[in-house]
């Protein structure tokens, strides 16, 4: 595990976010995934803080940041993680997000396209479309369970590891947020960074959208040529032997995003 050599609260729109800094080198942003930022800031964390210096951000009513009375949204949280980058003036950094967090940088990418070096992309659709049609039904019903799951994360240890978090009120705002309609496509045709996309082999997202997503970054229109010169300069990985919820375990996934940072 990496110790961080900063944290703190930087104040965003209405409330505050915790943040901690790890590693030395160029800025990368670390985004995690809904609900639980344990999972993406523990090891996944220390795999990319060896090379760089990592700003991991709990999003808004997540982990040890604080909340609003207003609803959750990716665009404000984009914003968000952008004021928190100013308030430790980090002019410009790589973005690297894993689901909820890879949309979240998605926005930042289309929002603060001069704060943004390299993108990095972690199972994480442009559109809702793109996700299966059970994992929609899903959060349509999360709102109404939200009592119940919530409740029974409150008994678990991860309540121990951000005891002041209600965890009724993230579900219940997680499936609000959840059901809401959404194609940033014609956003995604503008990100100039270079992007990487990573994904499962038995992703919660259709590949078909995987390949959407890729093409809409100019990637996989023609043949690269025997010395690669026309490939697109967005890179596109699939981790086999994964899922959505396991991808964050895999070694590959930080190999990749490594060598695609440092590039």
């Amino acid at each position: 595990m990496s110790q961080a050599i900063e944290s703190g609260y930087a104040p965003v729109e209405g409330t505050e976010l915790y943040y901690e800094i790890h590693g030395e080198g160029a800025p990368l942003l670390m985004l995690h995934g809904g609900v639980n930022p344990s999972g993406f800031f523990g090891a996944p964390l220390a795999a990319m803080a060896g090379a760089f210096k990592v700003i991991a951000i709990h999003a808004r009513g997540h982990g040890l940041s604080k909340d609003s009375d207003t609803p959750w949204s990716i665009e404000q949280a984009a914003d968000d993680v952008a004021a928190v980058l100013r308030d430790r003036g980090i002019e410009k950094a790589s973005v690297m997000g894993y689901s909820f967090g890879g949309k979240i940088a998605i926005q930042f990418a289309i929002r603060h396209p001069d704060m943004l070096e390299k993108l990095v992309i972690v199972s994480a659709g442009y559109a809702r479309n793109g996700d299966y049609p059970e994992v929609r039904a899903a959060f349509e019903k999360m709102p109404d369970m939200a009592d119940a799951i919530g409740g029974s994360i409150a008994q678990s240890p991860l309540a121990e590891l951000y005891p002041d978090v209600d965890w009724v009120r993230v579900m219940r705002k997680s499936g609000q947020l959840g059901v809401r309609d959404y194609d940033w496509s014609e956003g995604v045709k503008t990100i100039k960074a270079p992007t990487l996309l990573v994904f499962a082999d038995a992703d919660s997202i259709r590949p078909e959208h995987v390949v959407d997503f890729y093409k809409l970054l100019g990637g996989g229109q023609r043949d690269a040529g025997l010395d690669g010169s026309l490939r697109s300069p967005s890179r596109l990985a699939i981790i086999p032997g994964v899922t959505h919820h396991t991808i964050i375990g895999a070694p590959a996934v930080f190999e990749h995003a490594r060598a695609f940072l440092q590039g």
